[in-house]
């Protein structure tokens, strides 16, 4: 799937593998040409101050508690009083099809569906009294992603590049891979805002530009598990020696001539010579290879395209990714918004898969040594309405859901913040969705009142009205 307008970067980095008519050398080239022979803007390439930045301590003193970030986006607003704000005292009108039943921490309890995560909630988070004043899906993930006020009540709302950029976006500026990986990949879909509709805002890179777009990764190919990979698919005839004498006919050409005054050609030069690493990167091609795990492991995983993604998100955090997403859902409508048979497709369709492949995810991470400085956050836009409504479904609901966070310093076993009796509105400790996402930004090194200056010359916080929760880590 692509959705219409979007910046598939998975298929733009062909350019550089592509024979190209002009590549004899260097006459009747163009700076331009080469430009985009290069997919410079393609591969997340950063500037080298910015990448010296990785490594830095954020402004308010405190190192990064973790070096990555598994974000795992519910699209569509899963409903937090059927999975983690239980209220089993509501009357019949409000109350949950399912039991609560018992973790692995007393005190703390969950969905019935729910079982293995269950006994993982030691390991765990929950913040139960997160709230923001977006009600319809696109101004909702942009809010939930970016932790800025879309301002949009309602509407069908695409991507545009004047969007404040997603938190990857800026977790790939800020801290650029040690490896040559991609900083920022988003799978299997780039969420549709309804079937057909456009991207949603919040994933991409907005006015830091396309190159702090992410890289994609869609579901698609042979397997119906699987993924398309283009970008890492070289032509026939294209081989990575061939990729490297481009990329030295390019630099050649880059110091031979153009507008660019020497220091910006040498500049240049190393961009271009980045690219063609990533391009040849056994790392980067290690990563993708879902066949080099084991069958059981993928099936432990789940034999789905969400158990697959999440499988393929601990891949890459471990080869040097800083931050993978996982939308769960091709359009805003597909999955998680229940509006209509609720406890039918959670039961059914929804929890299972999820509960399965993300614990798994959480005991792989354990096993390996990552979880400690692994991030792993579970969230959806909004929350569902307390009401059931007349087709046995819940609605969109802004004002109170719940974020569960895992790993990168953050405490185990942990709950912060509650939601009031009818689990309508916070009642101990709210929190906004801004928080969530400066929560993310303190785990990661990056203060979030750092500013940047977006292409009008405007200073602009990263997060100006966030908070980090302090209170979740350890």
């Amino acid at each position: 799937m692509r959705a219409a307008g979007a910046s598939n970067l998975a298929i733009e980095v062909t350019i550089l593998m592509r024979p190209h008519a002009n590549c004899s050398g260097p006459v009747g080239l163009t700076r331009r040409n080469m430009l985009q022979i290069g997919a410079i803007g393609a591969l997340n390439l950063t500037l080298p101050r910015v990448l010296a930045a990785g490594e830095r301590r954020s402004r308010d003193g405190i190192a990064p508690a973790a070096d990555s970030c598994i974000l795992v986006f519910l699209n569509g607003g899963p409903s937090h009083l059927d999975m983690w704000d239980m209220k089993p005292e509501l009357p019949k009108e409000m109350r949950s099809e399912f039991q609560p039943v018992a973790t692995s921490v007393p005190g703390i309890r969950v969905c019935e569906h729910l079982p293995r995560l269950a006994g993982l909630m030691d390991r765990c988070t929950l913040v139960r009294s997160v709230h923001h004043n977006e009600v319809a899906h696109a101004p909702a993930v942009y809010t939930a992603l970016t932790g800025i006020p879309s301002g949009v009540r309602a509407g069908i709302v695409g991507a545009k590049p004047t969007d404040h950029p997603a938190v990857g976006s800026v977790v790939g500026r800020f801290r650029p891979p040690a490896s040559q990986m991609m900083p920022y990949v988003v799978m299997p879909y780039l969420t549709a805002e309804g079937a057909g509709g456009p991207p949603q805002p919040g994933f991409l890179g907005g006015w830091l530009g396309k190159t702090h777009d992410p890289f994609l990764v869609l579901k698609g190919g042979k397997d119906p598990d699987g993924f398309n990979l283009p970008a890492l698919t070289p032509e026939a005839g294209m081989t990575a020696e061939r990729v490297r004498d481009r990329s030295q006919l390019l630099a050649g050409v880059n110091r031979a001539g153009g507008t660019a005054g020497a220091g910006q050609a040498g500049e240049l030069e190393r961009l271009q010579a980045r690219a063609c690493d990533l391009l040849t990167s056994s790392t980067a091609q290690r990563a993708f290879r879902l066949d080099q795990e084991p069958a059981r492991v993928r099936d432990a995983y789940g034999r789905n395209i969400y158990g697959q993604s999440l499988l393929l998100a601990r891949r890459l955090v471990e080869a040097g990714t800083r931050l993978a997403c996982i939308s769960w859902a091709p359009d805003a409508n597909a999955t998680w918004d229940t509006h209509g048979n609720n406890f039918g497709k959670l039961k059914n369709e929804l929890l299972p898969p999820f509960d399965l492949g993300f614990s798994r995810l959480l005991t792989d991470l354990t096993d390996r040594g990552l979880l400690e400085r692994t991030l792993v956050v579970v969230m959806g836009e909004i929350g569902r309405t307390p009401k059931i409504n007349a087709r046995a479904g819940r609605d969109h609901w802004e004002f109170c859901y719940t974020v569960l966070f895992a790993g990168g310093g953050v405490k185990g076993g942990f709950v912060h913040g509650a939601s009031d009796k009818n689990g309508a509105y916070p009642s101990q400790n709210p929190v906004t969705a801004s928080d969530i996402i400066a929560t993310i930004y303190h785990a990661m090194g990056i203060a979030p009142d750092t500013t940047l200056t977006d292409p009008l010359n405007r200073p602009l916080a990263l997060v100006p009205d966030g908070e980090p929760i302090r209170d979740v880590f350890a």
